[in-house]
């Protein structure tokens, strides 16, 4: 199945990559550190009003996935560079821009481990999409 010449597939693997491991940067931080690795995940569950909750966490981390990978895959031309680039815009703009205005648990975390988050969920969005295409025409 397709849309535009883009496989269905392809978007399912990018979602589901990009969502499972974009937090390893952040939480890997935040151990090395002595940190609280669950801190970001306590300001995901806030934009719901759920702080204490992993399942609303998970429920915002997967729904905010889902529209990115989306607004990507119709889009951005495929890529890592272009992945990257795209996933540098979006952090800026929920983290300097969104985060300040509307979800101040989120604009309260450590902008780096986020940045690198976000970076991490590009590159894994680009190896979903790449997955997704059959052996011999995968870079």
């Amino acid at each position: 199945m397709t849309h535009r010449g883009r496989a269905y597939p392809a978007l399912l693997y990018a979602w589901l990559l990009a969502t499972l491991l974009s937090g390893i940067p952040s939480t890997t931080y935040a151990l090395l550190t002595g940190n609280d690795p669950l801190e970001a995940t306590r300001a995901a569950g806030a934009m719901i009003g759920r702080p204490d909750s992993i399942a609303a966490a998970a429920l915002v981390h997967c729904a905010v996935s889902l529209f990115w990978v989306v607004a990507l895959w119709l889009w951005l031309p495929r890529g890592m560079a272009w992945a990257l680039l795209a996933s540098a815009a979006i952090a800026l703009l929920d983290l300097k821009v969104l985060a300040p205005l509307f979800f101040p648990a989120v604009a309260a975390l450590d902008f780096w481990p986020q940045l690198a988050d976000h970076l991490a969920w590009g590159a894994f969005y680009s190896v979903g999409l790449s997955l997704a295409r059959p052996r011999a025409t995968r870079p």
